[in-house]
């Protein structure tokens, strides 16, 4: 089968996973990447595509005569018209809960970001404390996290991981979900969105981008939270009317956000976000942990060969 991978760079950038696996299961071609305009010339041919993050529209679909699969090279698949794709008998599949570990990981690198401040202080050694008349400095408050109550909007797979780590932090945890009369887990307690903005003192962010919750993090939620809060998003930049956090943040509303997702990626220059006070940035990593790319690429390839076979991929959406 003619496969091709429209940008297969974002999945192996250090060279550090083997894709000759890919090999096995057709004629691939592997592009680093492919602008939308390149798609249609470049995949004409395929009977299979993988793609992270090129999108693949209903025009594009309908002049994409052989293709049979869609393998998302990710767990979001906002990417794909799906609707296009079911009307032409095209199957698409994303891989999850790949990189549940990996994302939980780095919302607590970023609380404790806020919590810590390690590079600060540590960029500070030479300067400060070679000079410090103690045997110690720190120019911030360092906080701790036990006692301090944590909110979860969305308890999947990512939201639990992170309650867990939360929970042996010795944190209150709250959590919502879109059905609050099942699936909660033990020592963590489902309520409203309401009551997670009012209450807590860390937010984090674990669900789908929809149509229903665009923008739902806005100024009127923000208003909601304590002034000493902070926000965490790893999910989708969507999620967050920019604008309006980023004026939260300016005015003292909140006191701070860790975000490794923004609507637009990479981000526009003139991002509000990108200068708004008390903000931590990362580019879109929390999902690229090694060992969470190595489980990525086995979904891909285990998709793959179950369509082969004529079996339902795990994946199938």
């Amino acid at each position: 089968m003619n496969i091709v991978f429209l940008d297969a760079y974002t999945l192996n950038p250090l060279n550090d996973l083997d894709l000759s696996i890919l090999n096995t299961l057709g004629n691939i071609t592997l592009y680093d990447r492919t602008s939308p305009d390149q798609i249609i010339e470049r995949a004409k041919d395929a009977e299979i595509i993988l793609t992270n993050k090129c999108p693949l529209n209903a025009q594009t679909i309908s002049q994409l005569p052989n293709l049979k699969y869609i393998g998302v090279v990710a767990t979001g698949y906002n990417i794909i018209d799906i609707e296009a794709a079911k009307a032409r008998g095209i199957i698409v599949a994303n891989v999850r809960g790949y990189s549940s570990a990996s994302v939980a990981q780095l919302v607590f690198s970023l609380i404790l970001g806020f919590t810590n401040r390690v590079a600060e202080h540590a960029q500070n050694i030479e300067n400060t404390w070679t000079s410090c008349p103690d045997f110690c400095f720190y120019h911030s408050p360092l906080v701790e996290l036990e006692g301090k109550t944590l909110g979860i909007i969305g308890l999947g797979d990512i939201g639990k991981k992170v309650a867990n780590i939360g929970l042996g932090f010795g944190m209150k945890v709250l959590a919502n979900k879109r059905d609050l009369t099942s699936g909660g887990m033990t020592d963590v307690q489902l309520c409203s969105q309401e009551q997670i903005f009012q209450e807590c003192d860390f937010i984090s962010l674990h669900c789908p981008l929809t149509h229903d919750n665009q923008q739902f993090i806005n100024k009127e939620r923000l208003t909601l939270m304590k002034s000493s809060a902070i926000l965490i998003n790893t999910s989708r930049g969507g999620l967050i009317h920019e604008q309006d956090l980023a004026d939260a943040l300016n005015a003292g509303v909140i006191a701070g956000a860790g975000l490794d997702v923004l609507s637009v990626e990479p981000p526009i220059k003139t991002n509000p976000l990108l200068t708004a006070k008390n903000t931590i940035i990362t580019p879109h990593i929390a999902w690229a942990g090694v060992n969470a790319r190595k489980e990525l690429l086995k979904g891909v390839v285990e998709n793959i060969v179950a369509f082969q076979q004529g079996k339902t991929p795990k994946g199938m959406i």
